[in-house]
């Protein structure tokens, strides 16, 4: 993210860029979903968080459109800036390509599945990455 474009501060960073997030998913993936940065980390060190938005016509008055049904919304977390190139590397080659399957197997699930809430989150563990997921503790 350049310099002129950052809400963060000078201490932390984002481990990922859109970029990243496009080269792993694909154009009409991320052309498809709700992405987006935060501004402030998780208190649980999540990086990287994904949910699928199902279909269901209540979720308009909560403030979800309907083009975004049976999507996803991928968020980043930054962390502090001396960490970034660790994470990103971690992230790139454990994280993006788990989060492709991950929507992959979203937009194939059987139509029970896909009516529900669902999520999965990254975040760093010594030398890995760890998941969870519908935010049961990570593994």
């Amino acid at each position: 993210m350049p310099a002129r474009n950052r809400r963060l501060p000078r201490d932390l960073s984002w481990p990922l860029t859109t970029s990243d997030i496009r080269a792993a998913l694909g154009e009409q993936v991320t052309s498809a979903a709700d992405l987006g940065f935060d501004e402030r980390p998780h208190d649980d060190g999540t990086l990287l968080h994904v949910e699928w938005i199902p279909p269901i016509s209540s979720n308009y008055g909560n403030g979800i459109h309907p083009t975004l049904w049976s999507s996803v919304r991928i968020r980043v977390a930054p962390l502090p800036a001396t960490e970034r190139a660790a994470a990103r590397y971690a992230l790139r080659q454990r994280a993006l390509p788990e989060l492709a399957a991950w929507i992959g197997a979203a937009q194939r699930a059987p139509e029970g599945w896909t009516l529900t809430w669902h999520s999965r989150s990254w975040r760093l563990v010594p030398g890995a990455t760890a998941y969870r997921d519908d935010y049961q503790p990570y593994r």
